[in-house]
């Protein structure tokens, strides 16, 4: 992997199969990287874009700020370690907690199953945001997941998830000028918030 750590915004598969979160913490380099175990394979992604970072902090100002002001939610973002079945550990680029669970926010990492998981997605990770995470997040019980999609200026909603479809059973698309709103959370943002006012908006 170090051979080609240095090219931008790619996602790498190790062959390895052996990952878990005990040599996740042990072996891996604090270089930037954001590395990721699903069901027992890592994967590396580097340095990302910075309408990527724009939108994910959008996220948070819009979302996770105001449901922390008001005591209803805890937020994080990427890099942060969520440890969950089958994903030991997984770094969503956004996580929402609701208060009554804050329990799983210990020992610097998420143990247990965020109420709200967002990635958004690059060319680069594609597949692995929308078929791996998918997957992993549906079998692990994520009520919702959110993929960001900068390209198209829209969100695509996925709820009840199915452990044994590895998939969810809802899915809708929210356009550009249309409005989000979480099913735990009461509050609401204008998708196109999301992505207005970046000064590079190169995904």
């Amino acid at each position: 992997m170090a051979d080609v750590a240095h090219l931008p915004t790619i996602t790498l598969r190790s062959l390895d199969a052996g990952w878990n979160y005990e040599r996740w913490e042990r072996e891996l380099p604090d270089d930037g990287n954001r590395y990721e175990v699903i069901e027992g394979v890592l994967y590396m992604t580097t340095a990302l874009s910075y309408f990527h970072q724009w939108i994910v902090r959008r996220l948070d100002k819009y979302l996770g700020v105001p449901l922390e002001e008001q005591g209803l939610a805890y937020a994080a973002t990427a890099p942060v370690g969520v440890l969950m079945p089958g994903c030991d550990p997984v770094q969503p680029d956004f996580v929402l907690v609701h208060r009554d669970r804050a329990s799983i926010i210990s020992e610097r990492r998420i143990r247990g199953v965020p109420d709200l998981i967002a990635e958004v997605l690059s060319p680069s990770d594609h597949e692995q945001d929308t078929v791996i995470k998918r997957r992993a997040y549906a079998r692990a019980g994520v009520p919702e997941y959110w993929s960001v999609r900068p390209e198209m200026r829209d969100v695509l909603v996925c709820r009840a998830p199915d452990a044994a479809l590895e998939d969810y059973a809802f899915t809708q698309l929210v356009g550009p000028d249309a409005t989000l709103q979480p099913e735990r959370f009461p509050v609401a943002v204008p998708v196109a918030d999301l992505f207005a006012g970046a000064p590079d908006t190169v995904v």
